[in-house]
């Protein structure tokens, strides 16, 4: 069901507001017998509605194929370090982005992270794995 929370949200106020309206516009019994258990549905579904959880919208797999990060410079990482982002798919074909954070360069690998790389865009070299 779509939009099922947004939804809750609108028709519980709405019963509260016709509620209000009711028991003040048909004073007596009568008037509170029809507002009470409007006001009380409409109570109780507004808590259902705060209580759930907005499901998120999963990527098709044509959307996650396309996904590339933003080839933007990051900034200086703590003592002046150079920063970098590294992106490896979990499902085939595995693929790997290496984003340099000095020059914004974003270059891809078939497989995951190598052990070292150094920058083509500006030469710096990011990391190296000890072994």
């Amino acid at each position: 069901m779509q939009h099922l929370r947004p939804n809750l949200f609108i028709a519980s106020w709405t019963l509260i507001l016709l509620a209000a309206g009711i028991s003040v516009g048909l004073p007596g019994a009568s008037g509170l017998a029809i507002a009470a258990p409007l006001g009380i549905a409409g109570s109780l579904m507004l808590i259902w509605a705060i209580s759930m959880r907005e499901e998120p919208k999963g990527m098709s797999d044509k959307d996650i194929s396309k996904w590339t990060p933003d080839a933007d410079p990051l900034p200086p990482g703590a003592g002046g370090s150079v920063m970098f982002r590294v992106d490896t798919t979990l499902d085939d074909p595995i693929r790997t982005s290496i984003l340099c954070g000095s020059c914004g360069h974003l270059e891809w690998y078939d497989g995951r992270k190598p052990p070292t790389y150094t920058c083509a865009g500006c030469g710096l070299e990011l990391w190296e794995e000890e072994e």
